[in-house]
């Protein structure tokens, strides 16, 4: 399911790609339906993916849920915002930054080294280009979900950087000149969906993945937590793009 993380780089792309043209309130409820639409179609696949684990690795396993109703107390307001600022917000926080900081300094050492002056940046996003184009995309847009494993909100800056050939994350500008700059680097709207759909169903963020970890105590679910997302955004982008140059379409 998308979070909170993925919304921002979904509904630019809608916006750039596929109602860009209407704009005003015709654009905004275009926008709208074609975002419900995208969750609608999340959903969808949650549950194929949850029919799929039960025929495969749950089968058998008989699945309970028990609530047991607590006695209601009137809520004290000060133990529930002291709870909230250091159970959640702080604890989320803090693995943010145990991630952030280390993957920060990987983002600029790859994105600043240089060898033979082509960075590294450079080396890893030609090395993923095949495999990025059998997908719809590009080395750079797979490149930038990998390195935006800390926070899915870096991965549209990430490519920008790339593009552009920066040192540092840039921030993206308005939408008409992020749109120019996508297209003059071969994005159509082909690109646009099959970055959607990987978008939709790529790997959790690692605050996630440990969350992951912490509640279920095992690196195995971990790790199934992340495949098989990561498997489902990959076969759908695959069958998507094979589609569309079969009917010429793209």
């Amino acid at each position: 399911m998308p979070c909170n993380g993925r919304f921002p780089t979904l509904i630019a792309l809608i916006s750039m790609f596929f109602t860009g043209a209407a704009g005003g309130l015709l654009g905004g409820i275009a926008g709208a339906l074609i975002l419900t639409l995208i969750i609608a179609f999340a959903i969808i696949i949650t549950f194929a993916a949850s029919r799929l684990l039960s025929a495969t690795v749950l089968k058998g396993r008989t699945s309970s849920f028990i609530l047991e109703m607590p006695p209601y107390r009137k809520p004290q307001i000060k133990k529930v915002l002291l709870r909230s600022v250091l159970d959640r917000t702080l604890f989320v926080l803090g693995r943010a930054v145990m991630i952030a900081v280390p993957a920060g300094l990987v983002i600029w050492l790859i994105a600043n080294v240089r060898i033979e002056g082509i960075s590294l940046l450079s080396y890893a996003s030609d090395f993923l280009d095949p495999f990025g184009r059998l997908m719809g995309l590009d080395g750079v847009i797979l490149l930038a979900f990998i390195l935006g494993f800390p926070a899915n909100e870096i991965v549209l800056p990430i490519i920008l950087m790339s593009y552009l050939s920066a040192g540092t994350l840039v921030e993206a500008g308005n939408l008409s000149s992020l749109h120019s700059l996508l297209t003059s680097h071969g994005w159509t709207w082909a690109t646009a969906v099959s970055m959607i759909l990987f978008s939709l169903m790529h790997w959790p963020c690692s605050t996630t993945c440990l969350t992951i970890k912490k509640e279920t105590g095992s690196i195995r679910w971990t790790a199934a937590a992340v495949l098989l997302p990561t498997v489902f955004g990959i076969v759908a982008c695959i069958v998507f793009t094979s589609v569309v140059r079969l009917l010429g379409a793209a």
